[in-house]
């Protein structure tokens, strides 16, 4: 109980102090990167559970990360009665809603894999580049390759980078390009919705900054083109970008693969 208690006073002064700091811009000549209070949290929450400083025990870190996940259902709730109201604006985009999906197929196949093989990784960069791995690809992995395979290990990586850099890197990113001025604050909503809550409310926050007449609607399309990520993404995760991006490597691999290592058929290197 006295876990629990401590839990919640952290939170408490994190929040205080991140809403007392405020929003902070900085104008960088072709942009503006938005310092908002859910990053300050994130920052002094990863100081906080540094094993290092040993200011949190293990059996802490685990209630919290329990509270997280109660703390996003909640969040999740709070927008699906955001989308019941405005079902006929969603019908209205859903060509571009179910068209974003074609973006994270792009991003993490066609420039991740050749980006990975060139740092020196082997059948790794199959399970690091297929998708963003969230927990539904990580369970495609396992099933496929097996936990512990050289696959299996690749999306275990990027799902850990994504869990503890994903939403500080995704909430910078929407800000710059929001500060742009390029694309439209509802495109870049679509954006947002990469199949993970985490990430998708810190970009979405941040675009709510940048864009405040316009709040609604950002989480209203970002929440949407999340939840299809999480449904639709899966089977395309399965059918289309695993096989994919397995032949890509067998392909790209003796062209670019750096200190290159022969590779046995079943995966292991010799």
């Amino acid at each position: 109980m006295r876990d629990k208690i401590k839990l919640h006073l952290i939170v408490l002064a994190f929040v205080v102090v991140g809403e007392w700091i405020g929003v902070k811009q900085f104008n960088l000549g072709v942009g503006t990167i938005a310092l908002f209070p859910i990053l300050y949290v994130l920052i002094f929450g990863g100081i906080v559970s540094c094993p290092k400083f040993k200011l949190m025990t293990e059996k802490q870190m685990k209630s919290a990360a329990t509270i997280l996940g109660i703390s996003f259902m909640l969040f999740v709730a709070k927008l699906g009665t955001m989308l019941g109201p405005s079902l006929p604006k969603i019908f209205e985009a859903g060509a571009s809603l179910a068209f974003q999906e074609v973006g994270h197929v792009i991003g993490t196949i066609a420039i991740g894999l050749p980006i990975a093989l060139l740092l020196g990784m082997k059948r790794e960069a199959i399970g690091a580049t297929f998708s963003i791995d969230r927990e539904p690809n990580l369970a495609i992995i396992a099933e496929k390759y097996g936990a512990d395979s050289p696959e299996g290990r690749g999306a275990l990586g990027v799902y850990v980078c994504g869990t503890v850099f994903g939403a500080i890197y995704l909430a910078l990113l929407a800000g710059f390009l929001g500060s742009l001025g390029i694309l439209h604050p509802i495109s870049l909503a679509m954006g947002a919705g990469v199949g993970s809550g985490s990430m998708m409310a810190a970009a979405s926050g941040a675009l709510a900054v940048t864009f405040p007449n316009d709040a609604d609607d950002i989480a209203l399309f970002a929440a949407a083109a999340n939840l299809i990520t999480t449904i639709l993404g899966t089977y395309i995760c399965v059918f289309f970008s695993l096989p994919v991006t397995a032949r890509l490597y067998e392909w790209l691999e003796p062209k670019i693969g750096r200190n290159r290592l022969s590779v046995t058929k079943g995966g292991d290197e010799s």
